[in-house]
């Protein structure tokens, strides 16, 4: 009997142990799922963070594109400027031809670049796209707040405004 008490003892003093460790695996476990949580959310954020920085990376780097671009060429523009002025007095048959070709080439190479000319002429008078240097009285027929004259032409890239138009507006 006593043997039997002992196995009894034995048996309950094992049960109390195993009991305990798994009381114990399972705060563990507990324990490890609360940090893999933790680092999965400390991921998950780091994850989004890196993708806005990509997102404002390239934004900033499209801008710096765009805003090269627009430096570069508003530098150029009186060439074209000049070139129309040249055509304009009337050279002889062949030095008016060549400056037509030069000018072609510079339009061409301008359009090659996504650069637009802006002419709003017969539009609407748009303060984002024109510069009035002038207003001039209504002829018959026209309406008033109408662009009549561009006296230089304006460009823009993609949606950025070069240079504006400078014209004269009906009043």
């Amino acid at each position: 009997m006593e043997e039997k008490k002992k196995k009894t003892a034995d048996k309950k003093e094992e049960n109390n142990s195993v009991e305990s460790e798994i009381q114990r695996l399972t705060e563990e476990v507990e324990k490890l799922k609360a940090e893999s949580a933790d680092y999965k959310d400390k991921w998950m954020r780091n994850v989004a963070e890196f993708d806005n920085y990509k997102k404002r990376n390239a934004k900033l780097w499209q801008d710096a594109f765009t805003e090269g671009v627009a430096s570069v060429v508003l530098k150029i523009l009186p060439v074209g400027d000049n070139l129309d002025r040249a055509i304009a007095l009337g050279f002889d048959e062949k030095t008016t031809e060549g400056l037509k070709a030069v000018k072609k080439k510079y339009d061409d190479t301008l359009a090659s670049i996504e650069i637009e000319e802006i002419d709003p002429v017969g539009e609407t008078f748009d303060p984002h796209v024109a510069e009035a240097v002038m207003q001039v009285d209504a002829q018959e027929g026209e309406k008033s707040d109408t662009v009549k004259q561009v006296f230089e032409k304006g460009y823009k890239f993609k949606d950025k405004i070069i240079r504006y138009a400078k014209v004269s507006v009906i009043k």
